[in-house]
């Protein structure tokens, strides 16, 4: 294992040669603004590079001991000079050539951050809105798979009904040490590794769980949110659904039929326990 270990050319099952000799991936960086269009960091690739002129994502090779993720953030430290910690990662798509997969990382950066060509490998860099994206000569490869990408960078939350969900895992004991049941819960949850989505290959949304009474003292772990509900949890989650940005999709986990048809009124979605507990 060795840094760039990666670069080199390889040849799909298609038949099309691609650089990066254990595959590649690149970061979708997006910001929302206050009317919710999304702005896309693209980059414009060096008229001597592969697909020169063209716009695309920054990304490249990945190195055989890394991952989509790592590989992704490495390539955008090196092309635009941009730091992890700006930036929250929420899902990959993955795009199978066949024997060479090229997987895109879907992260969100809470401003418009300053980038610029920190390498020759990009003649410029600039966040892009999907009706500007359009007009661009665009890089075949990201041109091919923006459509469906498209569909999957709106925001979204899953709110985690705790008390409902513990009782449907039916742990033995569990209503006697309601703490100790919540607290497994949102460690399982924390250390799973993303959550099943129709169009990514590994999805990380933002992970709210709410817990009441007994379970109040729960603690955080990992990336999920552990709000304690003064009164009534079912009210807590209404009011969760209702304070999201009108351009965020929110999921509700429970069975509690109340609690679905409030939360739906508002717009969100909701599945029941075994959605989540299935995954776990």
């Amino acid at each position: 294992m060795a840094a760039k270990d990666g670069d080199g050319w390889a040849e799909c099952g298609l038949g099309h040669r691609h650089w990066g000799l254990h595959g590649a991936s690149g970061l979708l960086a997006v910001h929302h603004d206050e009317h919710g269009t999304p702005h896309v960091l693209m980059q414009k690739r060096s008229w001597w590079s592969h697909h020169g002129g063209t716009w695309g994502l920054p990304g490249g090779a990945r190195d055989s001991h890394e991952d989509a993720v790592a590989g992704a953030l490495r390539e955008a430290r090196e092309e635009a000079a941009l730091g992890a910690h700006d930036l929250r990662v929420r899902g990959v798509y993955l795009d199978d050539h066949g024997g060479w997969t090229f997987e895109t990382v879907i992260a969100d950066a809470a401003a418009l951050l300053a980038a610029a060509p920190a390498n020759d490998e990009s003649s410029e860099l600039r966040w892009l809105p999907p009706a500007e994206i359009a007009r661009k000569t665009l890089h075949p490869g990201f041109a091919a798979t923006w459509g469906e990408i498209q569909g999957v960078l709106v925001p979204e939350i899953v709110v985690l009904d705790v008390a409902n969900i513990v009782g449907a895992r039916a742990e033995h004991g569990w209503w006697n040490d309601r703490l100790g049941a919540a607290t497994r819960l949102v460690r399982d949850v924390a250390a799973h590794r993303g959550l099943t989505h129709p169009l990514l290959a590994q999805w990380y949304p933002r992970i709210v769980a709410v817990v009441e009474g007994a379970a109040g003292r729960t603690p955080p772990a990992g990336d999920v949110e552990v709000v304690s509900a003064p009164g009534s949890g079912d009210d807590t989650i209404v009011e969760l659904v209702r304070r999201a940005r009108p351009w965020e999709r929110v999921r509700v986990v429970t069975a509690d039929r109340g609690l679905k048809e409030r939360v739906t009124a508002l717009g969100a979605e909701t599945s029941g326990p075994k959605w989540l507990l299935s995954q776990l």
